[in-house]
């Protein structure tokens, strides 16, 4: 690959091509892997931090142990059930997304093992586009939700519907769809069903 298109592909925050390779390259060693071996080992690859959680009382012990050392003073959450767990760890959170919220913990629709990306909704960032989320996200989702890759995502999404406005992210390498956000921390919490 040329400087010029390395440089013109940092700018306009578009992944480098060997990048790209070696996320293939590894998804192509991991095919006969389980669904969350992939997803964990490409999920990690792209910059994600992966947490297994055996159960709740696990989770809640890896997410107080995120927020401490992020040191997280301010979450947005507007799910009942997440907010449960914050009113455990005693930390402030708020129901709409403000811009001193350091932190985002939300839910998601699907895990796809086929390259380590997550699947958003509207039933887990509202109404607010993906770049607007805080440098810090932590996403709650359980083993059932991994699948092979985005066709049997948005098959399951079909057969559910009413889901709308569906993005994705991955780890910090995906920079959220925007340049300025390069320091994006993505954590996943997976917890057995």
């Amino acid at each position: 690959m040329s400087l010029f298109k390395k440089l013109v592909g940092k700018l306009l925050n578009q992944p480098d091509e060997d990048e790209e390779q070696d996320l293939i390259k590894l998804g192509d060693q991991l095919k006969n892997a389980d669904l969350d071996y992939k997803f964990a080992q490409l999920f990690t690859y792209s910059g994600g931090f992966f947490n297994y959680c055996a159960d709740e009382a696990e989770a809640l012990q890896t997410l107080n142990h995120i927020l401490k050392i992020e040191d997280v003073k301010s979450i947005f959450c507007w799910d009942h059930d997440l907010k449960n767990f914050l009113n455990v760890v005693k930390i402030p959170y708020t129901t709409d997304l403000e811009l001193f919220n350091d932190c985002a913990f939300i839910t998601c629709e699907y895990l796809i093992a086929y390259d380590g990306r997550i699947m958003l909704s509207h039933n887990s960032i509202l109404h607010y586009h993906s770049s607007r989320l805080p440098e810090k996200i932590i996403i709650m989702a359980n083993v059932s939700q991994i699948v092979t890759n985005l066709n049997d995502a948005m098959s399951k999404i079909k057969r559910n519907g009413n889901i709308r406005n569906l993005t994705s992210i991955s780890g910090s390498n995906s920079k959220l769809d925007t340049p300025n956000k390069d320091n994006t921390k993505l954590f996943l919490l997976l917890l057995e069903d």
